[in-house]
């Protein structure tokens, strides 16, 4: 998996934007059992922005967690090859919220150890880091590739 340029941080208006996204997304969750409202932003290397919300079900096994849903519309749009430059998480709750393991994981696929994650931390107060330090062994393609 190529890395990200990190090179050239996001502006601070890139990161509002981000974060506005996302939580415009929870606003569209379907969340009638948890009423745990979340979105996700994904901002591609290719400059495009791609939201998702969580889908919950009542068979609870079958929810589609935001990150995941911005994932598969993401590769709907724009194909196979999309890449990750950063992702932002909201919910509607005010508390702190990172990506779930199945969401890191969903994440590493199509991001870099670099790329930007932006989530609502202690008190809903904004936050970030990488998936690198989300998931530092994230199982990847060529694991697959080398059996």
């Amino acid at each position: 998996m190529p890395t990200v340029d990190q090179s050239v941080a996001l502006t601070p208006s890139e990161l509002h934007r981000l974060r506005e996204l996302a939580t415009s997304a929870a606003e569209h969750s379907y969340s009638p059992y948890s009423h745990f409202r979340v979105g996700a932003a994904l901002l591609l290397t290719n400059g495009a922005t791609v939201t998702g919300c969580n889908v919950e079900n009542a068979s609870y096994r079958l929810t589609s967690c935001a990150e995941q849903a911005a994932i598969a519309r993401a590769v709907a749009e724009y194909g196979p090859a999309i890449r990750l430059r950063a992702v932002a998480i909201a919910n509607l709750n005010g508390s702190a919220s990172m990506p779930c393991g199945a969401c890191r994981q969903t994440l590493a696929e199509f991001g870099a150890d670099d790329t930007l994650v932006l989530y609502p931390g202690e008190g809903g107060h904004p936050a970030q880091t990488t998936l690198g330090t989300l998931i530092p062994h994230a199982f990847r393609g060529k694991f697959i590739q080398e059996a």
